[in-house]
């Protein structure tokens, strides 16, 4: 499955229908989203069960495991494992959120619910960020996505105020993290830390971007132990960005648990699992690396370029291969009639080397690794089968 390309929520839908994979309640599938990093807003990996075809990127992880989120979400609601349920349930959530897509992606993409949740998805993955960053060609990946699947689970159960909930928890959240970092000496990764989650706010109106003391009262009994112990990982991931916790943060930390209905037990349960994850994944976590702009720009283009010469490489290398069976086949053919299944086989292996033509000749082309992806998302008949790794068999 490769989320940067087209039809990677169909097929999504084929890998996790076929995985059997199941969880008995919520809690089991926030604990395992708890390792990917996606409660945290750092997306190191999907989960287990979807196959790795490539190393996928930080946008990819967010997007898999989003839609694996709000899957299993309906499915512990609803006790319904039907894709096209949940398709069209969850393309019904956004429109009620009022979540919308850019009018290119409303453009180039069908009208098929499957489609429509993908560029959806891609909305809200990334995020409008400011000139610099557009100019340098950088993208930043939504910190708070794993709020989407808290307002889907409220939505399931009742439709109604979902904007309101929506707005209510957003103000929560900044308020906690704003607090968080005032409590600590501060940190060259602060600032960056607290754009992030300013950048990820997608439902509070822009005139509730303000910080005060009011925030604990609207904690008390607002809000269910899965959604205090999301705030309370917040708060952690918060204090802990710098691998410390010093005695003013803990102070905070352990004083804020009364409002969140959480134990000391509970909250050292929280710290210690954010410890453990931030010295198992240090080096990948955004904004824990030192860069200047010029260092940015050329990490960020020398990681795509790379990404996508040794992706196509390895899809020109497997379609080649396959044209050994095709040989073989054609050898058989002289001194035996081929069966119905071996005759196709020859039709659609002669099909694909037809294709690969332009796509040998597009990927030697000087930025042919970058210029064939566009190819693939726009004329993706064009391309040989093993271009496609969200064809679903």
């Amino acid at each position: 499955m490769n989320p940067s390309s087209s039809g990677w929520i169909d097929k999504f839908g084929q890998t996790v229908t076929n995985s059997g994979v199941t969880y008995s309640n919520f809690n089991d599938l926030y604990r395992s989203l708890c390792t990917t990093g996606f409660i945290y807003g750092i997306h190191v990996k999907w989960l287990d069960f979807i196959p790795i075809t490539h190393t996928p990127t930080e946008d990819e992880n967010a997007k898999a495991n989003l839609i694996s989120a709000l899957y299993f979400t309906y499915v512990i609601a609803y006790n319904d494992k039907n894709y096209s349920n949940f398709v069209e349930k969850t393309n019904h959530f956004y429109e009620a959120l009022g979540v919308d897509s850019s009018f290119f992606d409303k453009v180039f993409t069908s009208s098929k619910a499957s489609n429509k949740l993908e560029i959806l998805i891609k909305s809200r993955v990334f995020l409008e960020d400011n000139l610099i960053n557009k100019t340098f060609g950088s993208t930043v990946t939504n910190t708070l996505l794993f709020v989407d699947v808290l307002i889907f689970k409220r939505f399931l159960q009742d439709e109604k105020d979902i904007k309101k909930y929506a707005e209510e928890l957003e103000y929560i959240l900044i308020n906690l993290v704003h607090h968080t970092l005032n409590s600590k000496h501060q940190q060259k990764y602060d600032e960056r830390l607290s754009y992030l989650f300013i950048a990820s706010l997608s439902f509070l109106p822009d005139d509730y971007h303000h910080f005060d003391a009011q925030y604990r009262a609207r904690l008390i009994d607002k809000f269910t132990p899965i959604e205090y112990q999301y705030l309370m990982d917040i708060i952690c991931v918060t204090a802990w960005e710098d691998l410390t916790l010093d005695y003013k943060e803990s102070e905070f930390v352990f004083g804020i648990a009364n409002d969140l209905n959480l134990s000391k037990k509970e909250v050292k349960n929280s710290i210690e699992k954010v410890a453990v994850f931030f010295k198992e994944n240090a080096k990948k976590i955004p904004h824990l690396k030192d860069h200047n702009l010029a260092e940015k720009f050329y990490d960020n283009t020398s990681k795509f370029a790379n990404k996508l010469i040794l992706r196509n490489s390895k899809r020109l290398q497997k379609e080649l291969s396959e044209s050994k069976e095709l040989v073989a086949l054609i050898s058989k053919s002289t001194v035996t009639n081929l069966s119905v299944e071996e005759k196709r086989k020859v039709q659609n292996q002669l099909l694909d080397i037809f294709k690969s033509i332009p796509s040998l000749a597009i990927f030697m082309l000087p930025g042919g690794a970058i210029l064939l992806p566009i190819f693939i998302k726009l004329i993706p008949k064009l391309l040989p089968s093993s271009f496609d790794e969200n064809r679903i068999e």
